[in-house]
């Protein structure tokens, strides 16, 4: 009887052939790749070695970078081809200045003829070839005879960062371009941070100098110019047989994440606004200053922004700055990411922006009283950190259940109170009856507001309403409020409350703070309860008003619209633990900022 393979049987040992099949290839291949390479680098390396012999046997005075100090017959960097393989080979020579025979620039054994040896450095990389490591092979280059005494001089250039510590590997570009023999050096700085270039020809501020690094802000010499006729920082002079010593200052970049929103943390699309660094590259002439503007969303991002302090000032057309958070000016370290918040309210003639600080911390202080005072009667009183919504007018009647879109109009009352005839012109009072007395001193009219949203989760700090003092017909507390909060616009019910947390408490003093059991919500309504105790007499409420703080809410910042042009307006400042003060500006441009300085 003949035995044959089952199918089933067939397919397993194809498929363990198969696996093994392909075990085997890729083993090969892995090792075909590593002799690849390692034939690539041995190629490299002997195309190193024969370019250092051809060095060697070069007449001294040729071994240098063309356009380059020293000056010689090496190109910079050339392209070379050996076993089919493209090799990328640079070229780099210094001078070299030995102590033997002195140093220059010394003030006890200076060597007036500095370039003993020559350090010579080639590079070989491959770009097309994978996981290969640029070879780099060095080495010193003597001359036959004595060195000789010369007329050129040294340019050391040397690269800090913020904190004044070295920056090794810095790119520097050195160009010398106002002979016929230009002189062009691209190098980098050694672990010390320094760039030593000696025997060069001496020339008076004819060296623009360059420094950069990957992933670092950039510093350079300038020339005088139309927009900057006095540079601070001229292309540097080398004098004959002299050392100059040049630093730049460079770090790592950083990122500002900007966000312009209302003081209710809603977007603000499209804002318009400038930024100018603190660092100057000539008198009044900064290293960085830009118009920029948000996108739809209200954001935007600067990436590879230098360390520096910065200033924001508004250029928008519909909308002021109203608040900054961080204040003006706002430090950027290096490396890092910095989040500003840009608060934006619609323009209002002009407008000033007063920031109240600690003297000895530089810190914004918030609750404190910032009055203004000036031309036609101005006078505003406002606290710092505090946002406020403020009611003036409820003509339009209970037409507003929800949200607060129209601030003329509000959400209930229960038919007692009158905000929309002539004898109400607005406010709110008691509703008038034509026949009889005219005011009912056995019930209470009721009003309740809209809904107020902050934005954002917030504190809630005073109630205040106008007329403070009421007519003594209408009897004592004549006009109470209640305040109710919630952290949804839609709740189950809405709980107002007075002073205690209570819902049988009651505000009845203008500026009265608000209960802490109101606080960590968004939303916002008051309770208006009117009475009165002689029947020809009504309370009357004009104004109705409440703080709040939150995210979106700046500290230590207030803003005060509705100035007049070239107007003078006095400052009083006061805070709880600090001495006031007393300042005045004039409003020269459509918005500015004083900032005032406190001290404990």
């Amino acid at each position: 009887m003949k035995k044959g393979f089952t199918l089933v049987e067939v397919l397993v040992g194809s498929a363990v052939f198969l696996t093994v099949a392909i075990s085997a290839y890729g083993a090969y291949a892995g090792i075909f790749k590593l002799a690849n390479l390692n034939q690539t680098r041995m190629l490299a390396v002997g195309l190193a070695d024969e370019q250092f012999e051809m060095i060697r046997n070069m007449s001294y005075s040729n071994i240098g970078i063309m356009s380059g100090v020293p000056s010689g017959l090496l190109p910079a960097s050339t392209t070379l081809t050996r076993g089919g393989v493209a090799f990328n080979v640079g070229y780099t020579v210094r001078d070299v200045d030995l102590p033997f025979d002195g140093v220059f620039g010394s003030s006890t054994n200076n060597d007036t003829a500095p370039a003993d040896n020559k350090f010579v450095q080639i590079s070989i990389s491959c770009p097309l070839c994978q996981n290969f490591n640029t070879i780099n092979v060095s080495g010193q280059v003597a001359p036959k005879n004595l060195e000789n005494s010369t007329d050129n001089g040294a340019l050391f250039i040397q690269t800090i960062d913020a904190n004044g510590n070295p920056v090794p590997d810095a790119s520097i570009h050195v160009a010398y371009t106002v002979t016929t023999s230009p002189i062009i050096i691209d190098d980098t700085t050694n672990n010390s941070g320094v760039l030593e270039l000696v025997d060069i020809p001496p020339a008076v501020q004819s060296y623009t100098i360059t420094a950069n690094k990957f992933g670092y802000s950039s510093d350079q010499t300038y020339n005088a110019s139309s927009t900057n006729p006095t540079p601070y920082k001229l292309p540097a002079t080398v004098a004959a047989q002299q050392l100059t010593q040049v630093s730049f200052s460079i770090d790592k970049l950083s990122l500002f994440n900007i966000s312009s929103m209302s003081p209710t943390c809603v977007a603000v699309p499209n804002f318009h606004f400038s930024m100018t660094g603190s660092k100057l590259i000539g008198p009044n002439i900064p290293k960085y200053s830009k118009s920029l503007v948000t996108n739809g969303a209200g954001s935007l991002a600067l990436n590879n922004m230098e360390w520096d302090s910065y200033t924001v000032t508004p250029t928008d057309s519909s909308y002021d700055l109203a608040g900054i958070n961080p204040l003006n000016p706002i430090s950027l370290s290096p490396g890092s990411t910095q989040s500003i918040q840009l608060i934006a309210v619609p323009k209002n003639s002009d407008t000033l922006l007063v920031t109240v600080k600690d003297n000895a911390t530089g810190l914004p202080l918030s609750d404190a009283t910032v009055e203004v005072t000036g031309p036609s009667g101005y006078d505003q009183t406002l606290l710092t950190g505090q946002g406020y919504f403020n009611q003036t007018d409820w003509s339009h009647g209970a037409t507003q259940s929800g949200l607060f879109s129209d601030l003329s109009a509000y959400a209930t009352d229960n038919g007692l109170v009158d905000t929309q005839t002539a004898t109400s012109t607005g406010n709110v009072v008691l509703h008038w009856n034509p026949i009889g007395d005219p005011y009912n001193t056995n019930a209470t009219g009721t009003l309740d507001s809209s809904i107020f949203d902050t934005g954002t989760t917030s504190n809630f700090s005073v109630i205040s309403w106008n007329p403070g003092n009421q007519s003594l017909l209408t009897g004592l507390n004549s006009v109470k409020l209640q305040f109710a909060s919630s952290p949804s616009s839609t709740p189950s019910s809405w709980n107002f409350l007075g002073p205690n947390g209570t819902a049988d408490t009651y505000y009845t003093t203008p500026n009265s703070t608000i209960s802490s059991v109101n606080n960590s919500n968004e939303y916002a309504r008051y309770r208006v309860y009117l009475t009165t105790q002689t029947a020809t007499a009504t309370p009357i409420v004009s104004n109705i008003s409440t703080t709040y703080t939150s995210s979106c809410i700046p500290p230590g910042q207030v803003i005060f619209s509705g100035l007049q042009a070239n107007g003078t307006y006095t400052i009083n400042i006061s805070a709880p633990g600090y001495t006031s003060a007393t300042v005045t500006a004039s409003t020269t441009s459509n918005w500015q900022e004083v900032q005032v300085p406190l001290q404990m």
